[in-house]
């Protein structure tokens, strides 16, 4: 996706309890417009070839496509700096030359933005980014500004918490039946839900329990679900 294509997008928004409001970009990403800080969750970076590897016949190319899904968001929202919330690499087979020399060349583009990876499960077994990347590794939650950023989502005492990892999703139902699964932002009254940035991750189809406000990613837009407590879209809270 290039620059070009989130010209004239506009972001849904999402305001915390807490007081701290996001914007929610249908690359399936947000962003801190206070933090300056793009928020990202499960981006499974080599995710399609550690598939090949396995003998799956996936498309290839997918790290790209999502490296320039970044670089469209970075430009749009003139962030400072990425928090990745956990599983930016999917496996050690992530680290293939080919996908670390896409990624490195990323990286080069961009010398002066600062990234931070929040540990997930998948880094676990992936190991850490190579050190040449600049990414600055932590164990969460982390703690920045009203948010606890971390993989797993779990209530954090004085924080509004945000994770990734179970790639929310939602089910709707249209005239005659019709349903259709979409990614989602999901937010409940203490912790969020970011929807997986990365490619093949699958849906997770959670609740609209009382007080959770879900944001389904169409296209290119994101909307706030009827039946929720979703905020508007188009302008700050």
């Amino acid at each position: 996706m290039s620059a070009a294509a989130v010209v004239g997008v506009q972001p849904a928004w999402f305001t915390a309890p807490g007081g701290g409001r996001l914007q929610l970009w249908p690359q399936k990403a947000a962003f801190d417009p206070d933090l300056g800080l793009l928020l990202v969750a499960d981006a499974h970076l080599g995710k399609a070839v550690s598939f090949r590897r396995l003998g799956v016949p996936v498309p290839e190319a997918t790290t790209a496509a999502a490296l320039d899904r970044l670089d469209a968001l970075l430009v749009a929202t003139g962030a400072r700096g990425i928090v990745f919330l956990g599983d930016l690499l999917h496996s050690a087979r992530a680290h293939a030359a080919g996908t670390m020399a896409t990624v490195a060349a990323w990286r080069a583009r961009h010398p002066a933005l600062e990234l931070t990876l929040v540990r997930g499960n998948h880094d676990a077994h992936a190991g850490d980014p190579p050190p040449a990347l600049g990414v600055q590794v932590v164990d969460g939650p982390l703690r920045l500004g009203p948010w606890a950023l971390q993989h797993e989502p779990a209530a954090v005492p004085g924080a509004y918490a945000l994770a990734g990892h179970v790639h929310p999703g939602v089910v709707l139902t249209g005239r005659g039946g019709d349903r259709l699964r979409l990614p989602c932002f999901h937010f409940g009254p203490a912790h969020g839900v970011l929807p997986a940035f990365g490619p093949f991750t699958g849906l997770h189809i959670l609740p609209a329990d009382a007080g959770v406000r879900q944001y389904a990613v169409a296209g290119e837009v994101v909307q706030a679900l009827p039946g929720t407590a979703g905020g508007r879209a188009g302008g700050p809270p």
